[in-house]
C-alpha cells in the first residue's frame, strides 16, 4: 500500500487535502445497503482460495519484488505467463519511470484481456511491487518488506478471478481487463504526493489500448490478511457511487457482509484516484482499512510483519467471491 496525499472532495464539506499516514477519520456512519432481492440469482463459478493462497506464496518466495531488482523481472515473468493461460491477449509495458529523487527505475505493467473486443468492459487492477523500506517497523527499516499481502493478495486473487473466468465464460459481450500495475510502493511521505502510483500514472497517461475505455474499474490493495474489513473507501465514493454499492451489495449476495460492511472508511489516495482522474473511469478502491484510531491500516502495514503468516485464506475468497459476483451479474446485464 501507500503513503501519499491528493486533494478529495467531501460531501458537505471543504476540499481537503488527505494524506495516507494521516487520512480523514472514518466517522463510522453506518450508509444505505439496499441489497435488492427481487433480482434474479445467477450461477457464478467458486472462487478457489486455496490456488489463490498459492499464488501469493509464490510471490513472496520470490523474495520482495522491488523495481530494479532480479526479483522484479522473474515475478513479471511468472505474471505474464500465468496470465496468458487465463486470457485472450496480454500487453506489457515495459518501460523507466523517474521517481521523486531523480532516480530511473524499470517499470513493468501487464494488462490481461478477456474478449478483447467487447465494448463493455471491467477494469480489475492491484499493484505487485514490493514496498523498498519497511517504514513503518521497529528495526531494519531500510530494508525491502516480503508484501504477501500488500502487492501478493491482490495479484492472487486476480488470477485465481481470472482462471474462473477461463473455466465458465462469461458472455462474448462483456470485456475483463486484468492490470498489474508496477511502481506503486515506492513514494515517500517527503516527497509529492503523485510519487506514488507511477506505473498507473504512466499507463493512463499511455493506455496499453489507445483510447482504452472501460465501463467501470474496481481496484484491490492489501486483500488477504486475517480480520481485514473493507469499509467503504470514501473517496471510491464520491467518484463512482453506483460502483461501490453494486460491490458491496455483491459481496453481501455471495455471503461476505462481515468483511465488506455498509461503513463509511476513510478517504485513501490510491491507483484508483489516478484511473478516476486521468482515466477517466469511475473505479472504486477494495482496501483493508482494519486499523484504529490515527492509523486506518493493519498493524502489519509497511512491516516486515507482512509475510506469508499474515495472508488468511477465508479473506481471499471473501473477496475473490464478491468479483465474481459482480463479473457474472454483469454479464447478465443485473
Amino acid at each position: 500500500m501507500k503513503s501519499r496525499l491528493s486533494l478529495i472532495l467531501l460531501p458537505l464539506a471543504l476540499c481537503s487535502i488527505i494524506a495516507c499516514n494521516n487520512p480523514k477519520q472514518d466517522n463510522g456512519q453506518e450508509t444505505t445497503a439496499g441489497t435488492d432481492t427481487t433480482k434474479p440469482s445467477v450461477d457464478v463459478p467458486v472462487f478457489n482460495e486455496d490456488t489463490a493462497y498459492r499464488y501469493v506464496s509464490v510471490q513472496a518466495a520470490m523474495g520482495p519484488r522491488v523495481p530494479g531488482t532480479p526479483a522484479q523481472r522473474q515475478c513479471a515473468a511468472w505474471m505474464e505467463t500465468e496470465l496468458k493461460k487465463f486470457t485472450d491477449t496480454v500487453y506489457k509495458q515495459d518501460v523507466q519511470v523517474t521517481v521523486k529523487s531523480g532516480k530511473k527505475l524499470p517499470c513493468i505493467n501487464l494488462i490481461g484481456a478477456i474478449n478483447p473486443k467487447a465494448t463493455k468492459r471491467i477494469l480489475f487492477l492491484t499493484h505487485w511491487d514490493s514496498r523498498p523500506w519497511a517504514d513503518m517497523d521497529t528495526k531494519d527499516k531500510d530494508k525491502p518488506i516480503i508484501a504477501a499481502d500488500d502487492a501478493g493478495s491482490g495479484v492472487a486473487v486476480l488470477l485465481e478471478l481470472a482462471r474462473q473466468i477461463k473455466s465458465k465464460p462469461v458472455p462474448a459481450d462483456l470485456g475483463i481487463d486484468i492490470f498489474f500495475t508496477d511502481v506503486e510502493d515506492y513514494g515517500r511521505d517527503e516527497w509529492e504526493p503523485d510519487s506514488y502510483c507511477l506505473g498507473t500514472q504512466y499507463w493512463a497517461m499511455h493506455p496499453h489500448v489507445p483510447g482504452y475505455k472501460a465501463d467501470f474499474g474496481i481496484l484491490l490493495d492489501m486483500v488477504g490478511a486475517r480480520n481485514a474489513v473493507f469499509p467503504m473507501e470514501g473517496g471510491s465514493y464520491q467518484a463512482a457511487p453506483d460502483v461501490q454499492q453494486k460491490v458491496w451489495q455483491a459481496a453481501n449476495k455471495a455471503g461476505y457482509s462481515s468483511y465488506f460492511p455498509f461503513k463509511n472508511g476513510s478517504d485513501i489516495t490510491d491507483d484508483h484516484v489516478y484511473v478516476n482522474k486521468l482515466a477517466h473511469i469511475p473505479t472504486i478502491d477494495i482496501i483493508n482499512l482494519a486499523g484504529n484510531g490515527n492509523q486506518p491500516f493493519a498493524a502489519h502495514w509497511h512491516t516486515h510483519q507482512d509475510n506469508m503468516d499474515i495472508i488468511d485464506k477465508n479473506t481471499l475468497k471473501a473477496v475473490g467471491q464478491t468479483l465474481l459476483q459482480v463479473v457474472y451479474e454483469t454479464g447478465h446485464g443485473l
